[in-house]
């Protein structure tokens, strides 16, 4: 059972790997689905969206055939619309609260809708929004992800001269690096990033990481406001035997590799066991199979009614035939030649609630084994503990405690996963909007 890339054709690969929610085909096709709409009053669409797009407003430009004025309806709120159609949970946010979901019908296709007029801007380059003259203020923002993108938008447009620092090679954060390679591709998020920085005042210095390149205090001294975006990524261990093991990789990294390094350039085991049921857990999984493993099994302490990830994305796992395994944990991993070989876990019962109100999984006396070669960890990502420790951030377990995204340091902001340990990328732009607009508050009362 070995661990090997290149495993297909390239054809195979271009296949599994492309778009998993294709947009419309035709002008007519999107007009036909837009004239579906009710144009609520109140509309509760609008409301389960973190940032408040206003939905009917989008749809009814696009059956008036004034796509830039819906494209413009959608950036207003939310910058990285265009994204956001394609990876948003839509089910559990605007689709689902559709009031057709009522009446038995199919919600509107909200987000292919949000697609069709986004990526239309995004192709024409239209410039929808105008920025005002520098006013001579400067904002450092650390981390180029959908938090600090969005920050950095909202204030280039009020004249504020913007710089952003970026750990890695390139713009968008989980855009780029953490999603599944079928819903978004790095060519279309480095196309988003280079149109929210088309508005100019906006400059990205790439290869600067917080704490090692740069430093708070150095940013304190330069800029007049800070934010703080560098979201979470720190993948948690499992903390079992054999957890060091060859064939033992967090999702995390397996993920960036697959958005990095090419699909054929990316190792995977005939077997393999997913730890967690959470997005990642599943990306990792169905990306697994479309590699090429022969079988992969999504293990989860507790039942699908707790689980974290949606039915639709659990539906993805089981098209692609992942088998799921739940009430199990992951006990030891037994090695045979420093390699995975098998998996044994602690079959587990549901006892009471916990903090977050699901089910608590116990501990049986029962196990169960699996023959496997590779191990994926999605346990989910811890906060950056040692690095706001060490500039002084007051925290909780590692989270940036803030107030209105003020932080406990004077001219220093923060939002985004780095506050709320990890949400949906739409609630990363919302936190970015906010952010913006507590520094923009701040600058007035200077």
């Amino acid at each position: 059972m070995p661990i090997e890339n290149n495993r297909l054709t390239s054809d195979q690969y271009q296949e599994n790997f492309s778009d998993i929610h294709p947009p419309f085909e035709t002008k007519e096709a999107a007009l036909t689905e837009a004239n579906r709409c009710l144009f609520c009053y109140d509309a509760p669409c609008m409301k389960s969206c973190p940032t408040s797009i206003n939905v009917p407003k989008f749809i009814k430009q696009i059956t008036t055939d004034n796509v830039k004025g819906s494209a413009h309806t959608i950036f207003e709120s939310n910058i990285l619309g265009a994204g956001c159609s394609r990876v948003c949970p839509v089910e559990k946010l605007c689709e689902g609260a559709c009031v057709y979901n009522l009446m038995d019908e199919t919600p509107i296709h909200i987000a292919k809708l949000q697609r069709y007029s986004t990526e239309m801007a995004l192709e024409k380059k239209w410039p929808l929004f105008i920025r005002k003259p520098s006013n001579g203020k400067k904002v450092a923002i650390v981390g180029a992800g959908p938090a600090g993108l969005s920050c950095a938008h909202v204030l280039s447009r009020e004249g504020i001269d913007v710089t952003v620092y970026e750990k890695e090679s390139k713009g968008g954060g989980l855009m780029t690096y953490g999603i599944a390679a079928y819903k978004v591709t790095p060519a279309f998020c480095e196309e988003e990033v280079n149109y929210i920085l088309s508005i100019g005042g906006i400059e990205i210095k790439y290869n600067h990481e917080l704490g090692k390149n740069i430093t708070l205090e150095e940013l304190q001294k330069n800029y007049d406001a800070v934010y703080l975006g560098f979201g979470v990524g720190v993948a948690r261990q499992l903390n079992i035997p054999g957890e060091e093991l060859e064939g033992v990789v967090d999702a995390i990294s397996f993920i960036y590799d697959v958005r990095t390094k090419g699909y054929e350039n990316v190792p995977v085991g005939d077997k393999v066991a997913v730890i967690g049921m959470g997005m990642t857990a599943i990306d990792a999984a169905t990306q697994a199979r479309r590699l090429g493993a022969k079988e992969v099994t999504l293990v989860y302490r507790r039942t699908q009614e707790e689980m974290p990830c949606t039915e639709a994305e659990l539906d993805i796992a089981m098209l692609d035939e992942c088998k799921i395994i739940w009430l199990a944990a992951p006990k030891e991993v037994i090695g045979g030649g420093g390699k995975v070989v098998k998996l044994v876990c602690s079959v587990m019962k549901l006892g009471e609630p916990d903090a977050s109100g699901r089910r608590s999984p116990v501990e049986t006396d029962e196990t169960l084994t699996l023959d496997v070669d590779m191990v994926i960890k999605a346990a989910g990502q811890i906060p950056f503990t040692e690095l706001v420790n060490k500039n002084s951030i007051e925290n909780a377990n590692g989270k940036i405690k803030i107030n209105n995204t003020a932080t406990n340091i004077k001219g220093v902001f923060a939002g985004g996963d780095c506050v709320n340990g990890g949400r949906e990328v739409v609630d990363a732009v919302q936190a970015g909007k906010d952010g913006a607009f507590e520094i923009l508050k701040y600058f007035e009362e200077l």
